[in-house]
């Protein structure tokens, strides 16, 4: 929290500073309830989410690199984090996509309110995340308890957005042009998300294992 509101502070722009002190305070708020290292490392991703929608809107792509690669590290440790010194829970398995979905939404959102991105692909990369989320909490709602854990299609479409999004980015940063990424992610990216939709409603066609604790 304290990092948090230092680096708002330190933004320097009145506005966005404020946008980031909130959103720092209220996914602190949160993780008051988020036990486990893990999991505080998986959730690191969702405090990054407004720094990465201030700097993409704003066209900072050299913030916005650190910013992508800090959110990468964590995806990157957070499950090793967990098999190491515990074990992968049934709150991790849903957390991970959550934070997922909040930092490549505040991301790509941001990227098209500066411009870099369309607006259209920004929401169905939006979508790509928030129908198995709606979908998840349904089945909830619902009294029953799905198996919350990553799908091969869906790491692959995660895999494949953030490297088309960060493809575009590095461009834009380089002053390269970037159409030959943004072209191939206009196709790229609404097929990979079609396919995450149809290999998830297969997954929950089958019967769940029963969750573990916590």
């Amino acid at each position: 929290m304290i990092a948090g509101l230092a680096w708002a502070y330190l933004s320097g722009q009145p506005g966005p500073a404020f946008v980031e002190a909130v959103w720092f305070g209220s996914v602190a708020a949160a993780g008051l309830w988020v036990p486990g290292l893990a999991n505080q490392v998986t959730l690191a991703r969702a405090y990054l989410a407004a720094p990465a929608f201030v700097y993409a809107s704003h066209q900072d792509f050299a913030f916005l690199a650190i910013v992508v690669s800090l959110a990468g590290l964590t995806d990157l440790v957070d499950g090793t984090i967990a098999r190491r010194f515990g074990h992968p829970t049934m709150l991790g398995g849903g957390l991970d996509p959550v934070a997922d979905g909040l930092f490549t939404g505040g991301l790509v959102i941001g990227l098209a309110v500066g411009g870099t991105f369309p607006a259209w692909l920004a929401l169905v990369i939006v979508a790509r995340y928030l129908l198995p989320a709606a979908v998840g909490g349904a089945l909830l709602a619902a009294g029953r308890r799905p198996e919350l854990r990553h799908t091969l299609m869906g790491q692959v479409s995660t895999a494949l957005i953030l490297v088309l999004v960060g493809g575009v980015c590095l461009f834009r940063a380089l002053r390269q042009d970037s159409s030959a990424v943004l072209n191939a992610a206009e196709v790229v990216i609404p097929v990979a998300t079609i396919a995450t939709y149809v290999n998830l409603a297969l997954t929950l066609r089958r019967p769940a294992r029963s969750p573990e604790p916590g």
